[in-house]
């Protein structure tokens, strides 16, 4: 055992504890970069300790060798402050990753098992390198029905709840995503909300896609709000819109999110087990689940949704939620904005009915917040959607949005977009037979969505729509010449098709 001084080095990295030690006191222990070590400080009542993953120094670095580099959450976590001594020990790796290398060989894993590999990803325990090497076992072998429920218990057991009371119906929705736009949850929650139901919503920022719901309505409100917060604004106006990883909800699964991210993994699986805990998390039990199905989308036919829309409903009678699914059509996005104050705008023109108002994304808004009024019993079978349509068109839910915005810590009820712009027009006259929901995206993205809130695309015509040569089919917004430039050299690779 080494005891030395610490030094805080001042980098965040995440919550990940991180240490350094220089070369030679690395050499003592027989220790290499990514090794774990245990650090003790303080004495008694007092004594903390950190397993912490390793990095090496060498000599020029400025550590020393009667210190030990503590980067700033592991100092934070530690309590230590200049001149105390921290006992630096060797750490074995956690039992989990005995469990993560035998998914990695295909071997089924119980829940104990599961769990223990989720309550270390909680705990920081593990690298990301070995969250990676979970996730990779998933996506390679897949998780059976018995794993995914297991996983979905476990996310569970190991985050915050909500929790809203026995008997209470609370309503949520959730989209597996791959449509641009699409924002009609900005719409379902101040309809449902109107009429006085419960519809706590926590959603993920984007992984691949320009803009995730949260960072559409970041534009709005705050959305990084703490667990007893959301308590009182549901209790206040019935629901909320915000970010699941600003609540410790499912906080493994934001972990994991991340490290399914670069490579865009999405095992079946995890996907399932991730939106499952998040509604279960949030009290929900009364879920309706969106399946886009389209060439361009996670889910290209029928028979693939089915078989997924068989899973979801297995799973929530596991957790005793009554679960929805629906199959609806991905071909083209859905609403007028694609980024997140566009997005946003998009939203508010829909509720308001302005004459910018899209008629797609205000339509399947009605449609689906119709069915959840059907299932919790507020609506008679088959009036759904037009008490949903009266709460649109009266402006009900519009007034009740501002409410939910207000209780949120308003921003702004429109965002501002970026001050570069640029139309892209029809080359000829005809009608709109085909748009790159890939491409869209992509275009979104290069120029500087979500990071940049008011980048994006504006998308004047949509499937069917006639068009007059000459006239804009959609506008790229960015903040920077560059960033517009590299966005404008994706918009000859048909985006639009004209017939």
């Amino acid at each position: 055992m080494l005891k030395l001084k610490p030094k805080r080095i001042e980098i965040t990295t995440g919550n990940k504890w991180i240490a350094v030690l220089q070369q030679n006191n690395a050499d003592k222990l027989d220790l290499h970069p990514g090794d774990r070590i245990e650090l003790t400080a303080g004495k008694g009542k007092n004594k903390k300790i950190v397993n912490a993953i390793l990095e090496i120094s060498d000599d020029g670095n400025g550590i020393g060798d009667k210190n030990i580099g503590l980067f700033s959450e592991t100092w934070n976590r530690l309590g230590v402050k200049k001149g105390d001594i921290v006992n630096v020990g060797l750490c074995p790796k956690p039992l989990s990753t005995i469990y993560i290398r035998e998914k990695l060989t295909g071997q089924h894993l119980d829940y104990k098992k599961i769990d223990f590999i989720i309550r270390d990803v909680v705990q920081e325990d593990l690298s990301d390198v070995e969250i990676a090497y979970f996730v990779a076992g998933c996506f390679i072998h897949g998780l059976n029905d018995q794993e995914t429920i297991d996983l979905t218990r476990s996310i569970v057991r190991n985050g915050s709840r909500l929790n809203f009371g026995k008997g209470k119906i609370v309503l949520d929705k959730h989209c597996i995503g791959g449509v641009p736009g699409n924002r009609t949850t900005m719409l379902i929650i101040p309809i449902c909300t109107s009429l006085g139901l419960t519809m706590p919503k926590t959603s993920s920022r984007a992984i691949t896609s320009p803009s995730g719901t949260a960072d559409t309505m970041e534009t709005l409100a705050e959305v990084a709000i703490p667990a007893d917060k959301l308590m009182k604004i549901a209790k206040k106006v019935g629901g909320f819109i915000a970010w699941g990883g600003g609540v410790d909800l499912a906080a493994a699964d934001d972990k994991m999110i991340k490290a399914r991210h670069p490579l865009s993994l999405d095992p079946e699986g995890m996907l399932l087990a991730s939106i499952m805990a998040k509604k279960f998390s949030a009290g929900s039990n009364h879920v309706l689940i969106d399946i886009p199905v389209g060439e361009q989308v996670k889910i290209s036919n029928k028979k693939d949704g089915d078989c997924l829309k068989k899973r979801f409903e297995q799973i929530g009678k596991k957790l005793g939620m009554k679960v929805k699914v629906i199959l609806t059509d991905g071909e083209e996005p859905i609403g007028k904005g694609i980024g997140p104050a566009l997005e946003a705008i998009d939203v508010m023109n829909s509720l308001q009915g302005t004459p910018d108002a899209s008629r797609d994304l205000r339509e399947k808004a009605c449609e689906m917040a119709g069915m959840l009024l059907e299932m919790c019993g507020k609506a008679k079978v088959g009036k759904g959607y037009n008490m949903a349509k009266e709460q649109l068109e009266s402006g009900a839910a519009y007034r009740q949005m501002v409410k939910i915005i207000e209780a949120q810590g308003k921003k702004t009820l429109y965002p501002k977009l970026s001050k570069l712009k640029h139309a892209v027009k029809a080359l000829k006259s005809g009608s709109v037979k085909y748009i790159n929901n890939a491409l869209i995206a992509r275009i979104a993205r290069v120029a500087g969505a979500p990071k940049n809130a008011g980048a994006g695309m504006w998308l004047d015509k949509k499937l069917g729509d006639k068009v007059k040569k000459g006239e804009v089919l959609y506008t790229v917004y960015a903040d920077g010449q560059e960033a517009l430039e590299r966005a404008l050299t994706f918009t000859n690779d048909g985006v639009y098709k004209i017939g």
